[in-house]
């Protein structure tokens, strides 16, 4: 979550992107997606103003504001907007510590054998010599020499015969604590040879609980409020954090960990949603993106400092959990969703909200503006009831879009399993764990603001190939050196290059997929997602087999999951499919071959020689590509939310 928790932006994202046609005042567009240019189509809309000199759409003679909209007015990233962001620190360390601290409950150093009693007045090497066999040039992890050692100890004998009698670990291990200086949980109840499965069942009924609680409070979060539910979710990973510490058998920590899957992505996500909800969208990109490569990479990257000072893995799990219970305080700070207020039909609640945010930023709105809000979102609700309500299933009624449905899915569990592998894998490169996963997780930095740079230049079809396929080569180069700091350098960029996929992921399918069905078709693709990360604890395991499988897999799915990319259609500068019908068309007669940076130049040059063929589009749609989430995007999916749906459209409103 690192990069589960990016989600939320992305559907956000594609509402940045959304048009919104009102009746007939349909946009045209030519060949290329040129949107520099743009003329206004007012055939059937007079141009119109409010009270403070802005435009509104005035169809029917009826003055049209949304959310973003007024967000200028009131401030689109004043004192108050500044407050929630620095808000947003303590829960993105806390989704940090949630992901990643299982990783340092159950560390087992490499070298651990089996405990002799009989022996213990001897030095490591002399009990080693004497009572563990070879193999491979290395002392065995599982198996003891099967004799008196009392009566081998009286004879003087100081290596053991190979021709002894062999056995399994009778009495416990012994661990080397020179490179993990502190027991953990695994060491504490022997989690290695028959058992070693264990953490890895643990970290897969961890996701399990992410399912469930993203279900659970995707349903608290519809019915009683974004608050609630933010509030709900830290509370049980406090809970269930602190109980870690007392677990004294596997069921017990498993269970703990189920439920402090509960708050994973949902305890830092519905507040990544508060707050990019507030901020304007000419800062949402940078509230965005800056929120996760910052303040989680930060959090990411101390976390295993914190371990290794700590040296307590009991302390470690209440150090990690405790800080949840700041959320208590976020009422006082933090505004209910006022969007869900909208979609609630509480609009009078939602504009007090506003009306808060504008005199903290020192801003004067007139009341006739909010009074023409105010009559937007009611026209907004009575035309969502119109509509009608669609679901996943029908994704899969026609061809194409069904088509593009199983792509997107198969794509994103790939490109969840190679990042949840290459998390996990860290343990298994050959060099300082702490060290390692510290440099490893600091890629989320260079891996955004590259992103933030290119992807609205380049496309998101040749950006997600090349970075997949990217992440595969280097993960599959890295089998083929020496273990250590070759192949765990090449490990590392095939992390950094996970990572921009992953950005890239949610936010393509946000934009792929109709309006009517989006919210709940992109959570439906992030469970699938989630399936696929409680797969790669396996996935990693089969590091105990040979160091190499885990990367080669891992780069095969790479590698696959970028080639098949590129049978996806391209988003940028093309217009967003609202119904299922445009679904079904969206991308019919795009070329494998189209570069959008290309293609913007050609339309230029074509604009240039021939000057004709001006593109034509409404000034809803302008407002919706040029300035950000409509209240028509935005608040569409609140009214049609489901408990699937809410679960991961919060996720998915960025990073968010």
């Amino acid at each position: 979550m690192e990069g589960q928790a990016k989600q939320a932006y992305f559907v956000n994202e594609a509402f940045n992107h959304e048009e919104h046609p009102h009746g007939d005042n349909l946009h045209r567009r030519k060949s290329g997606g040129n949107t520099k240019e743009l003329q206004l189509d007012l055939g059937q809309h007079k141009k119109g103003q409010d009270a403070t000199g802005n435009g509104v759409d005035t169809g029917n003679g009826l003055p049209s504001i949304d959310f973003d909209d007024l967000l200028p007015l009131i401030g689109e990233f004043g004192r108050y907007q500044k407050i929630l962001f620095i808000c947003m620190i303590p829960f993105s360390f806390f989704v940090a510590f949630v992901y990643f601290s299982q990783i340092f409950l159950t560390l087992i150093p490499e070298q651990h054998w089996c405990h002799v009693p009989e022996l213990d007045g001897l030095d490591v090497e002399a009990r080693l010599a004497l009572s563990i066999p070879m193999m491979n040039g290395e002392y065995n992890n599982c198996y003891m020499y099967d004799v008196n050692y009392t009566e081998i100890m009286a004879q003087g004998k100081v290596m053991a015969d190979p021709k002894w009698p062999r056995v399994k670990c009778r009495h416990g291990w012994s661990y080397n604590y020179t490179e993990i200086p502190y027991s953990t949980v695994a060491t504490e109840q022997n989690w290695v040879c028959d058992d070693a499965a264990l953490p890895t069942y643990a970290q897969s009924i961890f996701f399990l609980g992410a399912i469930v609680g993203g279900l659970l409070f995707g349903w608290v979060a519809d019915r009683y409020g974004r608050i609630p539910a933010l509030i709900g979710t830290n509370l049980i990973g406090l809970f269930a954090g602190v109980g870690t510490a007392f677990s004294n058998s596997f069921w017990e920590f498993a269970a703990m960990r189920f439920f402090v899957g509960f708050a994973f992505d949902n305890c830092f996500t519905m507040m990544y949603i508060l707050v990019l909800e507030y901020v304007g969208p000419k800062y949402r990109t940078f509230v965005a993106n800056m929120s996760i490569a910052i303040f989680f990479t930060g959090a990411a990257c101390l976390l295993p400092w914190i371990a290794y000072f700590v040296a307590d893995w009991k302390l470690l799990a209440i150090i990690t959990s405790a800080p949840l219970l700041l959320v208590v305080f976020t009422p006082l700070i933090v505004p209910e969703s006022a969007r869900w207020l909208v979609a609630q039909g509480k609009v009078d609640k939602a504009i007090s909200i506003l009306k808060k945010l504008e005199r903290r930023n020192g801003r004067q709105v007139p009341e006739q503006t909010y009074q023409h809000f105010a009559d937007s979102c009611r026209r907004m609700r009575e035309q969502e009831a119109q509509n009608g309500s669609y679901s996943v299933l029908d994704l899969f009624k026609s061809p194409r879009l069904r088509r593009t449905t199983l792509l997107l899915i198969v794509i994103w569990m790939a490109i969840s399993l190679v990042f949840d592998g290459h998390v996990r894998n860290v343990g298994s490169l050959g060099l300082d764990i702490f060290f390692t996963f510290t440099v490893a997780c600091f890629t989320e930095l260079p891996a955004d603001t590259l992103l933030t740079v290119t992807l609205d230049r380049f496309g998101r079809r040749w950006l997600a190939c090349g970075s997949m396929v990217a992440s595969g080569v280097f993960s599959l180069l890295a089998t083929v050196v020496p273990v250590g700091v070759y192949s765990a350098a090449l490990a590392i960029m095939g992390r950094f290059f996970v990572n921009i996929s992953y950005n890239i992921g949610l936010q393509w399918a946000a934009e792929v997929l109709p309006t009517v069905v989006r919210a709940q078709a992109v959570a439906f693709i992030h469970i699938m997602g989630y399936v696929a990360s409680i797969i790669a604890p396996f996935v990693v395991y089969l590091a105990n087999i040979s160091p190499a499988l885990p990367l080669i897999i891992l780069g095969l799915l790479g590698i696959v999951g970028g080639l098949l990319s590129l049978l996806l259609p391209e988003t940028l500068n093309h217009d967003l499919p609202q119904t299922l019908s445009d679904g079904e068309e969206f991308g019919r007669g795009q070329s494998i071959w189209d570069f959008p940076c290309l293609a913007k130049q050609v339309d230029e040059d074509e604009e240039t020689r021939r000057n004709t063929d001006v593109e034509v589009r409404s000034q809803a749609f302008v407002r919706g590509t040029q300035t950000g989430a409509s209240l028509s995007a935005s608040t569409g999916g609140e009214l049609r939310s489901s408990i699937l749906r809410r679960s991961v459209k919060s996720r998915n409103s960025t990073k968010l």
